[in-house]
């Protein structure tokens, strides 16, 4: 186990460096064109892969640091580019790691590889999980796979939305019911490729930001798929419903909930380290800004006003970054969320980004209120942290649920 450290050591900081040339010099000049396209940016998701970037090697290389730093680096130095563009570069990870949590080595050797083409042929894949009368309850989704024995086959019916690369993706990850009756437990995971007859992609979502990220419901009408697309396999399933049925019985449903949010505790910090990195960008601005602005003869970074803003933006910056990087150590290293460390990341970090480049908004006055700055682009994509991936209010009803022991409605 890696002691917790604030200082990255050499590897890592060569690691950093090449990221944030690539953000520098490939996503940020990119960044207002895509927002304003508001389509997938191919091309510069091509460039992320000839430089490795894009790719499942880098993602496993970062995911098995074992400080745990790896992906909350990366995420905030591509986040701090442009947060549109970067989420079309680590979304497709997302339904990566749904298969390589839940899949066989063969569905993994398989499927992962179709999910990221290579650099001449770059392909995305998108997780299928909320629906619309489900999003943070997963206990009430409505998509429903029944396997039909006589042809070995799943057959998927429903509609899936907030879809990161939904209908576009060369491999859907779909989640849906199996046992109705086990609440959450009772779903399963299940491949989905383009082009399989009854999924298509339902509208298309125009977004207030991220808006180079492809936003889309995902349709399935009698989508049939081979046995061999049940993520785990049949008898694995068969076992964990099973075991799931006879806990239930035994009252060991809470229990079981409780090990379920302790999954989602540990990827939220990555999300806070993607607001991170939206939060240093805007507040980098509205320094530079603050510096060579004059007001009155003089850099208005000299009023106490303007200056006092400046140091609480980097004070939260600096915090929400010790949160995120104390529950990924945490993370990586089997320590137990007893005080939903994860989620408390999240929040802070998701609120920082939102009131920080709120405040460089103010700062650079009516030039920070037009396209021609960052600062209102890195404003509405902010927004977006407080939302996904459990909203504040999910982050805070969790940490009030685990510090109290009670259970807070």
């Amino acid at each position: 186990m890696a002691e917790f450290t604030m200082e990255l050591n050499d590897e890592q900081k060569e690691v950093r460096d090449w990221i944030h040339g690539f953000a520098a010099d490939v996503i940020r000049p990119a960044a207002a064109e895509w927002d304003e396209r508001e389509e997938t940016p191919w091309p510069v998701i091509q460039e992320a892969a000839k430089v490795g970037i894009y790719s499942l090697d880098f993602y496993a290389q970062q995911y098995f640091d074992p400080t745990g730093l790896g992906i909350p680096m990366a995420m905030e130095e591509l986040f701090w580019g442009d947060a549109g563009i970067a989420l079309s570069i680590v979304g497709t990870g997302l339904a990566a790691v749904g298969v390589l949590a839940n899949g066989t080595e063969e569905q993994i050797g398989t499927w992962i590889p179709q999910m990221y083409g290579d650099a001449n042929d770059v392909k995305v894949a998108a997780f299928c999980s909320s629906e619309p009368d489900a999003g943070s309850d997963v206990a009430s989704m409505r998509t429903r796979a029944v396997y039909d024995e006589a042809k070995d086959e799943w057959v998927l019916n429903g509609t899936k939305t907030w879809a990161t690369n939904g209908g576009i993706a060369n491999v859907h990850v779909v989640v849906a019911v199996v046992d109705s009756e086990l609440g959450s437990k009772g779903h399963a995971s299940f491949i989905v490729p383009l082009g399989t007859p009854g999924l298509s992609q339902g509208q298309k979502f125009k977004k207030h930001g991220i808006r180079a990220s492809h936003t889309a419901e995902v349709v399935l009408e009698n989508v049939r798929v081979p046995g061999s697309c049940l993520l785990g396999g049949k008898e694995k399933l068969d076992e964990r419903l099973a075991r799931a049925r006879e806990r239930a019985k035994a009252g060991g449903g809470e229990r079981l909930k409780n090990a379920a949010m302790a999954t989602f505790e540990a990827s939220r910090p990555a999300v806070g380290a993607m607001a991170v990195g939206t939060a240093r960008a805007a507040y980098e601005v509205a320094l530079d800004y603050a510096k060579t602005r004059e007001q009155f003869g003089r850099p208005i970074i000299d009023n106490q006003g303007v200056a006092f803003q400046l140091a609480d933006m980097r004070t939260s910056i600096d915090a929400a970054r010790l949160l995120v990087w104390r529950a990924s150590w945490m993370a990586v290293s089997g320590k137990q969320f007893t005080s939903a460390e994860g989620s408390m990341s999240k929040l802070f970090a998701s609120e920082t980004a939102k009131k920080v480049t709120g405040q460089a908004i103010q700062i650079l006055g009516g030039n920070g209120y037009t396209r021609e700055y960052p600062v209102e682009r890195m404003h509405r994509d902010a927004a977006i942290y407080t939302i996904f991936e459990g909203t504040s209010e999910i982050q805070r009803l969790v940490i009030a649920r685990t510090l109290s022991g009670m259970p807070i409605r």
